[in-house]
């Protein structure tokens, strides 16, 4: 028991707590059956620890602590493990929960196709026989992305080619029922030409044959990426925090 909270079970009732938002969608697996509780208009969530961030929440950031702050009490989520809130301020943070590292970001989405792009024909899906130059590409592009090769969250890698190199690649880490963009980058040599926007074009395309919504997370910092981002369709907003438990 959680205080005044009232617990819940399955992927079912958490979407529908949240109205079905495109951020619960695609969080939640569709095999997924999570725990959660519901308080002041807020949902949270727990996952088991393997299948990525142990908890999530939707809604206001008050309640959204307020259970974690319990679960953490009572064992149930653990130093080292991530939470994916929403949007919190020092004030809601003080004291409350033990953070190690505190990200803020935006889980962007669209639901229409993007504008066309110049250089978008030239994406295609990524093969075996590319792994070593994308393991070398995400190393000097993006050693700080937490989509590499070999992760399994990732369904397919996507890229662009100049001759024989490797310039740009992205992943499909789509999950639930929504497509999904991640860990985007252009070989440093090559930036400023246009070939973020026409992977994230081509690639958005791609996913919108399956899903219909497609979405991304961008840090807040970001300002270029996001700008670049709502141009081609991603309009969608939903602020969040990460925290890793210290």
């Amino acid at each position: 028991m959680i205080g005044s909270a009232r617990a819940v079970h399955g992927r079912a009732a958490v979407l529908a707590a949240t109205g079905h938002h495109p951020y619960a969608r695609h969080v939640l697996g569709r095999d997924d059956e999570p725990r959660a509780w519901l308080l002041d208009g807020t949902t949270a969530w727990l996952l088991p620890a393997e299948r990525g961030p142990a908890g999530g929440a939707f809604g206001a950031p008050g309640p959204a602590v307020d259970i974690f702050v319990t679960l953490l009490a009572q064992g149930v989520v653990r130093s080292g493990q991530w939470l994916h809130l929403p949007r919190l301020g020092a004030a809601e943070l003080t004291g409350a929960l033990p953070v190690a590292r505190h990200d803020d970001w935006d889980f962007l989405w669209s639901t229409i196709a993007p504008p066309r792009q110049p250089g978008e024909e030239q994406v295609v899906r990524l093969t075996g026989a590319d792994l070593p130059a994308l393991t070398a590409l995400v190393d000097q592009a993006f050693p700080s992305t937490t989509s590499r090769p070999g992760d399994p969250r990732v369904v397919d890698w996507y890229g662009i080619r100049r001759g024989d190199r490797l310039v740009a690649a992205g992943a499909d880490r789509s999950r639930g029922e929504i497509g999904f963009l991640a860990g985007l980058t252009v070989a440093p040599a090559e930036r400023g030409r246009g070939l973020g926007a026409a992977l994230t074009a081509g690639m958005t395309r791609a996913l919108f044959a399956r899903y219909d919504h497609v979405a991304l997370g961008v840090y807040t910092h970001n300002v270029g990426a996001i700008r670049l981002y709502r141009r081609l369709g991603f309009t969608g907003t939903l602020e969040r925090t990460s925290l890793h438990l210290g």
